[in-house]
């Protein structure tokens, strides 16, 4: 693909699929794995697989209440799907605020009362986050028009991979660029993660706050319009 069409195709990327947003968001997800992990009672915010993988091995020990711990943030998470598409149903198109605008400003709301929870209610805290988690990765889907995920890095390792196999064998350089696009955000999902842990060891409960205000800023970049006139 030639330079002129790319450049057309990059004017048309909608701001809730602009590096700027996602790279905004990824910090966010892999900030909020780490809280919830380090501080929580070692439950993932976003990697369901881990909390199911966990929650399996707790039933089959007989440990049914420390199942149940990883049990309600994964329904949670499925809830949370269910919402931010029942939102994207009724308000798409509608009032003033993007649909998603809407999800994001929810779920930062969620994260600031996350930060004021204390740890005798880490189970409430772990629902909430996998809760607003769920809407987020539901509703932030595609990074310059290519499918992505925020909060969760391997459909992305998969897809970086096999364009990266695409590119040895083609030699096609939208291929390797696409590629290298989908490690680099891997890389600030992984610092976003690192972010989470060390301050999470300074700020404990308060340290998801600062994922709240980064939302907020994800919030009013979403006011930005296209050139084009397309709304996000």
């Amino acid at each position: 693909m030639n330079d002129h069409v790319m450049e057309k195709r990059n004017k048309h990327v909608q701001i809730s699929e602009s590096s700027g947003v996602m790279a905004l968001l990824c910090i966010s997800g892999g900030f909020q794995d780490a809280y919830t992990y380090n501080c929580r009672g070692h439950v993932f915010a976003n990697a369901q697989t881990g909390n199911m993988v966990l929650l399996g091995q707790n039933f089959a020990a007989g440990n049914w209440q420390a199942g149940v711990r990883y049990l309600l943030p994964v329904f949670a998470f499925a809830v949370g799907i269910f919402g931010a598409e029942f939102v994207r149903r009724r308000l798409a198109g509608k009032g003033r605020l993007q649909w998603r605008q809407i999800i994001i400003l929810f779920e930062a709301l969620v994260l600031l009362a996350v930060g004021f929870l204390p740890q005798k209610l880490n189970l409430g805290a772990n629902i909430l986050v996998s809760f607003a988690c769920a809407m987020q990765v539901q509703s932030f889907r595609k990074l310059n028009g290519n499918a992505y995920a925020t909060t969760m890095c391997i459909g992305n390792l998969r897809t970086g991979t096999e364009l990266m196999c695409a590119y040895l064998d083609t030699k096609d350089r939208e291929l390797r660029n696409r590629s290298l696009q989908y490690f680099v955000f891997i890389g600030i999902f992984i610092l976003g993660a690192a972010f989470g842990g060390i301050l999470t060891a300074i700020w404990t409960e308060r340290a998801v706050l600062l994922c709240s205000m980064v939302l907020i800023v994800v919030f009013v970049m979403m006011f930005v319009k296209e050139e084009d006139g397309r709304k996000p």
